[in-house]
């Protein structure tokens, strides 16, 4: 089963590191990770996706999850959006070579699912489609039966249609931050 979580945390040099190493250091797989900044610009926002089994053992081990990572330094809230009322959106950029006869009926395809193209040339196009991750595999399945195709994916992105009140932690001094040798506070 996937687990899609959202991290805000503060823009600092090793904030991903400390939890991609969380994830890796506990035999998790990312699937997918994206990250930038926020309004705030001392602040990101990362989205990861990560495999975890299915069921109730699952469950247990996505709630840990959460609260392993909400102890990192620098990360002010994690959430699981796995099941919570979420917008959940993808980018993929899909280069297309076709040829000539092909180029309306490809134009046509995009358009109805919702892609437009960002480059033409004379080898094809480049299409960009937005949309959850099961629209742009469809997308992708049309496209390859009008030539060779070139995928780049973003990977997931979310954000909550509830609102979440923030509980920021108090800020850790730079003692604690030293003395904490894998990123986790004590």
């Amino acid at each position: 089963m996937l687990q899609l979580i959202s991290i805000l945390m503060e823009n600092k040099p090793g904030a991903l590191m400390r939890v991609t190493g969380l994830l890796t250091a506990r035999g998790y797989n990312i699937e997918s990770l994206t990250v930038a900044r926020t309004v705030d610009p001392q602040l990101s926002r990362m989205s990861i996706v990560v495999d975890i089994e299915p069921g109730e053992a699952g469950d247990k081990q996505r709630m840990q999850l959460i609260k392993q990572i909400n102890k990192l330094i620098n990360v002010l809230q994690a959430s699981d959006l796995t099941e919570s009322p979420a917008v959940r959106r993808e980018l993929a950029l899909v280069r297309v070579r076709s040829t000539m006869q092909n180029r309306t009926a490809i134009l046509k395809e995009a358009e109805i699912f919702g892609a437009r193209a960002v480059d033409s040339s004379v080898e094809g196009f480049v299409l960009e489609a937005t949309g959850d991750s099961e629209k742009l595999d469809e997308f992708m399945d049309v496209m390859r039966s009008y030539g060779e195709i070139e995928v780049t994916r973003s990977g997931l992105v979310a954000v909550p249609l509830e609102a979440k009140k923030l509980k920021l932690a108090p800020p850790v001094s730079k003692e604690a931050e030293i003395e904490s040798t894998d990123g986790v506070l004590k």
